[in-house]
């Protein structure tokens, strides 16, 4: 495996799979902690079965694709997706929408399940479970999507899954000694880059699927980082400074 390549791959799926699953991590913990940890594992479990099954159902068929079509629809699909994660990086460093606060959705999360405290135990249960569940196949689909994003039309599918799984094992280890949420992880720091990896890796595999030979082949997108990451640095502060305007 060439390291010059897999690394940026490695890196981007550990970084938005960190994001995603301290987010699934946080309503997990909550079932865990109102209904115990019997329906949470049991959300969590299925969803991740139902994940494994997406990704038996998708490596075939990934193979079935030309290479540069698939490049073309993942690098279109990956531009969206990362500079949606940009934009939203970029209004919130700039205080125009708030920071994603963990403990906020732990609270808010606790207080919905607790409303189901009329119906039977096994309900509350099943609900508990559902709720998990949701977490992990929302936050796991994205995860997904992402490694294979990164990694397909270079073989590099494997390396960017290991880094998925690094994230998971790094979010799960550290919760499982602290039992609280995640509140701690500079989560929108880590938005505002893995927004800048995404998207430069969709400029990338575009021009790859359009046929162009990029200067300097992979390390091209060390270039494209830098420009989204400038961009995104210089549009923090063009929205920060016409906010009081905008407020006035």
């Amino acid at each position: 495996m060439d390291w010059a390549t897999a690394t940026p791959a490695i890196s981007a799926a550990f970084l938005a799979s960190l994001v995603e699953v301290v987010e699934a991590f946080t309503i997990i913990l909550a079932v865990a902690t109102l209904r115990g940890w019997r329906p949470a594992l049991a959300g969590t479990f299925a969803a991740l079965g139902l994940l494994a099954l997406v990704v038996i159902i998708l490596g075939p068929l990934l193979d079935r694709v030309p290479l540069h079509l698939l490049q073309l629809v993942v690098g279109i699909l990956l531009l969206l997706f990362g500079l949606g994660w940009l934009r939203k990086a970029v209004l919130r460093a700039a205080g125009v929408i708030p920071l994603h606060d963990e403990e906020a959705i732990f609270r808010r999360e606790q207080a919905e399940l607790g409303q189901q405290a009329d119906i039977g135990a096994r309900s509350q249960d099943w609900i508990a479970g559902i709720a998990a569940f949701k977490a992990v196949l929302l936050e796991g689909l994205e995860v997904v999507f992402i490694v294979i994003a990164v990694g397909a039309g270079r073989g590099l599918l494997w390396p960017a899954a290991g880094g998925a799984l690094a994230a998971v094992v790094v979010v799960l280890s550290i919760g499982a000694l602290i039992h609280k949420p995640l509140a701690k992880v500079p989560e929108n720091t880590l938005k505002f880059g893995v927004g800048v990896m995404l998207s430069a890796f969709g400029v990338f595999w575009t021009g790859e699927g359009l046929g162009i030979s990029w200067p300097g082949a992979d390390l091209s997108l060390l270039w494209f980082a830098g420009a989204f990451l400038a961009t995104g640095l210089i549009s923090v502060g063009l929205v920060r400074a016409r906010t009081p305007e905008a407020d006035a």
